[in-house]
């Protein structure tokens, strides 16, 4: 059956192994996107749509968009990072439409024998990593469906605008939230131009303070600072420690949430080196990127999880619980 249609709420299966080897070309991709170790415990199994992908954001000095055609997020699938070195970002996997067929909710699961399945893994395995050349020579480096978006996408600009209706015809956006996002883009683009900013905190330039170190855990519970406190631990660039303040985050101030992990590693999107972060990094439970404040990457679906530093988050204690928790979701 045609997967042309498919949109948020259809329900899919995945493919079995076997006819997933055969969409791969001989880099383990569709189109650009390989198929990841980690997307094995899918196969054959049922799943709804969540978003048909229009486009993607890319994470440069000025972040973008980019169109990536012929994908799909189906419910919030994520990648645990178990065949790349433990890569906490934990990203919503990218399905191409190859992969999956549109089903009825009461069709049978298709499984695979386990010499397919084998073949499979064996043959994307063999492809998680690659070597790229750098200042000081060749060097081996992970590969994964966001190292590789780059190339599989191509460039949006911001006044595009097909690209925001896009989202509206196919269901990844209702109009109340489009029209709520394009009015605060107004707003915002008239006072950038009177020199106000809002939804970033106020830069404490070199004055900034580092702030206080919690030594958190997963299961903690912490309510994200306000803006006025989060400012004075930026540097002119809002970065505290390498690590820049999004407006992203924003609607967490003065919410709490429970701390989801702690975050070590992480593979750099656009070299494909593993990370060893060395600064506290904490990612909060229930709370992703919505991408309805990013101006030259509105809408973008990927919902990542954004990294807190502890310096921005005031510990809970069992006894002070004037203010509700967000639930994971």
């Amino acid at each position: 059956m045609s997967t042309k249609e498919l949109r948020p709420g259809d329900m899919v299966r995945v493919r079995t192994a076997e006819e997933i080897l055969a969409t791969l070309d001989d880099e383990g991709t569709v189109e650009g996107i390989p198929f990841m170790p980690e997307m094995i415990p899918h196969v054959g199994r049922h799943y709804r749509v969540s978003k048909r992908i229009e486009k993607i954001c890319w994470f440069t000095a000025e972040s973008s968009s980019r169109r990536l055609p012929g994908t799909l997020f189906l419910e919030d699938l994520r990648c645990d990072g178990s065949a790349h070195g433990g890569c906490q970002a934990e990203c919503r996997i990218y399905w191409k439409e190859a992969w999956v067929e549109r089903v009825e909710a009461n069709a049978p699961e298709r499984r695979s024998d386990e010499a397919s399945l084998e073949r499979l893994r064996a043959f994307v395995s063999d492809r998680t990593r690659t070597t790229k050349t750098f200042d000081k020579g060749p060097e081996e480096v992970y590969r994964c469906q966001i190292t590789e978006s780059l190339g599989a996408s191509t460039p949006l600009h911001p006044r595009e605008w097909g690209q925001y209706v896009a989202e509206v015809r196919n269901g990844n956006v209702g109009i109340v939230r489009f029209l709520r996002a394009f009015v605060r883009m107004n707003i915002w683009r008239v006072a950038h131009r009177l020199g106000r900013y809002p939804d970033q905190p106020h830069r404490a330039g070199p004055d900034r303070v580092d702030g206080e170190k919690l030594g958190l855990e997963a299961g903690d519970i912490v309510e994200v600072r306000p803006l006025e406190e989060i400012g004075t631990t930026l540097d002119e660039n809002l970065k505290h420690r390498g690590l820049r303040y999004s407006e992203e985050m924003t609607p967490a101030c003065g919410k709490r949430f429970r701390v989801k992990y702690r975050v070590d590693r992480l593979i750099d999107e656009n070299t494909g080196r593993m990370i060893e972060l060395k600064n506290d990094c904490i990612v909060l439970d229930g709370f992703v990127c919505s991408g309805d404040r990013s101006p030259s990457s509105l809408f973008c679906p990927r919902e990542a999880y954004p990294i807190f530093r502890e310096a921005w988050l005031r510990r809970v204690e069992d006894d002070d619980r004037s203010l509700p928790l967000v639930k994971s979701t």
